[in-house]
Order: structure tokens, then C-alpha cells, then sequence
């Protein structure tokens, strides 16, 4: 048996994720996720002033800003005992759905589909048409895509100033109302990207795609001429012929915190796609339980505690020990004692989507479906939007903005949908600071390491059985992390040998 140790770089947006593989003929035996970055949010957070998160949090991450702002403004209000007004969560979902529109735009066709353009795959009979379609910097779609993308995200600057990094949610509210002209603007920047979406991505009115609730009609959708010509149609024949919609599952079970809070409650839990807690053995989806929530790090490099804690009881201090069988930045959430994954595929089979049910239950859910997942929930991001838009134009009277009776110490969470998946923050306020703060990210529920009882992360299981044709270029495993929308720039960086691949410019 030939056994060949690789270490995987892949670049992220922050450049900060490692692969150790081991492959055994040439097929993954094992697999640790390494973060390598210590960044210490939660400590800097420490003793400051509770509003402060609202400002700090959103550094965290250059692509989803809104989704930590949303978070931290959603654990305050808890804290706090703070309801907002229904015009508040209107437009703070719009921002979101916008922030995700161009999140998922742009890791389906300028992060994921580059890698089908790798010259390994030149004698392919789909070869010709994935370059004209995606290649980096001259594909018609990836150049489209950067377009725009680059006007969806105009959304959340009518309403937050900027983006990234806007602080325009508060305790309470965000801080403009709705008018005609802001409305109107975002309208107008929807219309022209779902139609673009409709012609070229998928080939189709919305309408009839969100219709679309069997497996079986879609794979006879699939041979449709206009879906057949249109992005999507293309990149699923491509995925599907290299066997992808069968492999890299990963972890049986599933998590999503709800899409979308429901501005017609006050209720803080309600939201537009339902939560849940899907058991990938049962097929049963259980109610959300935040308390079952918990992060381990026997194998990560923080200060070692017995087991897994809750983020209220957490801390994240750092305590790096190289050499032993600790190897990663990243703790290990766990649901219980379940590892779990997260992201669309989860946020819409959890939230009742009867296509994506049907297409899990046939084949499960491999790296096509979550990449097609991602494609899918555009749709439901175009279609809550406009309601948001809709609804807001209705009442344009209604208050943006109620303050906080009091903001006395307490506890408070924040949970909501990213792009990437489930997404947590978790604050302690005690004499007008905070005490304690937490955060735990889609990715690091998706690139977990293993937990104190050993079991490997959904990445790791992920990768068991894939097989790497060249380890000089393990294509294949670049086709499984990015399925997971680990945030990759679009130079293709995979092998630390020295040599890396670029597609020219």
C-alpha cells in the first residue's frame, strides 16, 4: 500500500485554512482541518462597553458583515428585553437577503466552477463550454457575475451607508426608515438581477422554477433546452458527470437557526424558513434547542476544558502547543454530541424546500446537491426580498426605530442564517460590561476538528474515500471544500509544494 501525506493550502478570503491528508492509494484514509489563524474576537470584546459589539463584530468577516451585525444586534435585544418594530426586521432581512444574494452569486460562479476549468479536464466532452462559461476573467458568467453582484450589494448601502462593515442595526431597530426613493432604488437593482438570474442562470421564470418539487422532475427538466443552455443546467451535467452528486456527504445530520426573522411576531424565535435540527438517520428535523449547543477544543489550540460548553460558559483563550495532537485555531461545536453540517442545503431541506427533500432523500447530500442547494436558495432570496420591499411600501409610516426601556445586565443570543450557514453570538453583560462573549461560525461547524470523544468534523468525514487522481494537483478535494463555500479567491492555490496553478488573467 502507498501511503502519501499531503499538506492542502487553500486560500480564503482570510487565508487561513490548512488540510493535513493522508492518502492511501491514492484515496483519503484521513483528514484534519487546520485553521491557522488566531483571531481573538471574543477577547477583545471582553470589558468593553455592550454596544461595542455592533461595531466590532462586523470586522470579523469582509464578506458577511450584515450576518454579525444581524447577530449581535439580535443578542443585545435578548439581553435587553428589546422588540423591534416590524418595518425594523423588514429591512434588515433585505440587507441579508441581499448580502446572500451576491455571497452565493459569487461562490458558485467565480470560487466553485474555476476548478472545472483545470486542464485535467480538457479531453471532457463539457470542457469547451465550462471555459466559455466560467473561466476566471474571461468567462461570460463569471464576468456577469462579478456585474452584478457588484450592484446587489447597493441594497444594504441605501439603507446601512456602506458595505462591508456597516453598523446600522441597533438594540432596538436600524437606524433609517424606509422612503419611496430607497425603496424604489432597491427595486430596481432587483429586477435587473433577477432577470438576469432567470436568462442565464437558470433559464427560467422564477416562478416555475420554485415550482419544481420532485427529483425526477427536475432530471427531466434537466435535458430542457433553455435550463439545459442556462449556467446551472451546465454546471450540473459537468458535477454530475465527474460523480459528485454521490460522494463527500460527510455528516448524516444537519443544522440550520431558521431564515429570516418573521416581522409579523415578536416572537424572536420565529422565522420564515424554520429551523430545526435534521437527524440525517431518522430523517426526523426536532425544534431548535440553542442549550444543546456546545464547543469542545481537546484537539484545538485554546486552554484545555473537560468536554464540550455551552458559549455562555465557553472562553476562547489561547494556548498554542505545536507538536502534539492538537493542530487547529478552530474549536469543535457539537449539537449534543452530534457533529453536524450546515449551510443552504441544510437552511432549505430544514426549512421545507420539496425539491431539495426529494433530491436528499434519492441520492443524499453529496458536493453537487450543496452546491445546487446554494443555486436554489437565490430564488427564495429574490422572492423574500421582494416581499420585504413590498410589505415596507405598505406601511411606510411604521417605526424603524423603538430604544431599549433599559439596559440592565443579562444574557443574550443572536441566532440567524449567513450565507455560509448557522451563525451564533452569545453575550454576558454584568456591571455594564461585557463579561463574556462568543461567537461560533457556519465554518466552524462545517471545518470542526475532532471533539473530545474523538469523532472527526464534517470536513474531515467529508474528504474519507475521495479519490486524488495527482497529488500535485488534488483537484478533488478543492471540488469538496468549495462546495462548502469556505470563501476561496479564484487563483487556485492547493498543494504546499511550491509550485502553484494559475489560470491567466
Amino acid at each position: 500500500m502507498a501511503r502519501v501525506e499531503l499538506n492542502v493550502s487553500l486560500n480564503r478570503v482570510e487565508g487561513d485554512l490548512e488540510l493535513a491528508v493522508t492518502l492511501d492509494d491514492g484515496v483519503v484514509a484521513e483528514a484534519r482541518t487546520i485553521g491557522t489563524m488566531y483571531r481573538g474576537f471574543e477577547q477583545i470584546l471582553i470589558g468593553r462597553a455592550p454596544r461595542d459589539a455592533l461595531v466590532i463584530t462586523p470586522r470579523v468577516c469582509g464578506i458577511c458583515g450584515t450576518a454579525h451585525l444581524y447577530s449581535s444586534a439580535l443578542a443585545l435585544e435578548r439581553a435587553w428585553g428589546a422588540v423591534p418594530p416590524p418595518n425594523a426586521t423588514r429591512i434588515r432581512n433585505l440587507c441579508l437577503m441581499a448580502e446572500g444574494i451576491q455571497n452565493d452569486l459569487r461562490q458558485t460562479f467565480l470560487f466553485f466552477t474555476p476548478d472545472f476549468c483545470n486542464p485535467r479536464y480538457a479531453a471532457e466532452p463539457w470542457f469547451d463550454e465550462m471555459m466559455a462559461a466560467f473561466e476566471p476573467f474571461r468567462g461570460a458568467i463569471y464576468l456577469e457575475t462579478l456585474a452584478v453582484t457588484r450592484k446587489v450589494v447597493q441594497i444594504v448601502a441605501h439603507f446601512g451607508g456602506q458595505w462591508p462593515h456597516s453598523s446600522y442595526m441597533a438594540p432596538g431597530g436600524v437606524t433609517l426608515p424606509a422612503d419611496l426613493r430607497r425603496i424604489s432604488a432597491c427595486r430596481a437593482v432587483l429586477d435587473d438581477a433577477q432577470r438576469w438570474y432567470e436568462q442565464r442562470i437558470i433559464g427560467a421564470p422564477l416562478e416555475r422554477w420554485l415550482a419544481l418539487d420532485k427529483a425526477e422532475d427536475y432530471f427531466a427538466w434537466l435535458d430542457a433546452p433553455a435550463h439545459a443552455a442556462s449556467a446551472l443546467g451546465m454546471l450540473s451535467r459537468c458535477v454530475r458527470a465527474l460523480g459528485l452528486h454521490r460522494s463527500a456527504a460527510g455528516a448524516k445530520h444537519m443544522l440550520s437557526y431558521g431564515a429570516w426573522r418573521d416581522p409579523a411576531t415578536t416572537d424572536a424565535d420565529a422565522t420564515l424558513l424554520a429551523s430545526g435540527f435534521y437527524d440525517g438517520e431518522t430523517g426526523a428535523i426536532a425544534p431548535l434547542d440553542q442549550t444543546q449547543i456546545n464547543e469542545h477544543v481537546r484537539h484545538s489550540w485554546f486552554r484545555h476544558y473537560e468536554g464540550g460548553r455551552h458559549p455562555w460558559n465557553g472562553e476562547t483563550i489561547p494556548n498554542y502547543e505545536p507538536g502534539g495532537d492538537r493542530y487547529t485555531w478552530s474549536k469543535a461545536p457539537r449539537y449534543g454530541d452530534k457533529v453536524v453540517q450546515t449551510g443552504p442545503l441544510a437552511e432549505l431541506l430544514i426549512g421545507g424546500d420539496p425539491l431539495i427533500a426529494s433530491l436528499n432523500a434519492l441520492e443524499g447530500g453529496g458536493a453537487w446537491l450543496r452546491q445546487f442547494a446554494r443555486a436554489r436558495r437565490i430564488a427564495h432570496e429574490f422572492l423574500h426580498a421582494r416581499r420585504m420591499l413590498d410589505q415596507l411600501a405598505a406601511d411606510l409610516s411604521g417605526e424603524h426605530f423603538i430604544p431599549p426601556a433599559n439596559e440592565a445586565d443579562g444574557d443574550g443570543y443572536g441566532l440567524i442564517m449567513a450565507a455560509r450557514g448557522a451563525l451564533g453570538h452569545w453575550i454576558k453583560i454584568k456591571d455594564g460590561v461585557i463579561e463574556k462573549y462568543q461567537i461560533v461560525t457556519p465554518t466552524a461547524w462545517n471545518a470542526s476538528p475532532r471533539d473530545s470523544a474523538g469523532q472527526p468534523g464534517h470536513w474531515e468525514q467529508s474528504l474519507v474515500g475521495v479519490e486524488v487522481r495527482d497529488p500535485d494537483d488534488p483537484v478533488e478535494i478543492g471540488h469538496i471544500i468549495r462546495s462548502h463555500d469556505p470563501c476561496l479567491v479564484c487563483t487556485v492555490h492547493m498543494l504546499d509544494t511550491g509550485r502553484k496553478v494559475h489560470f491567466n488573467a
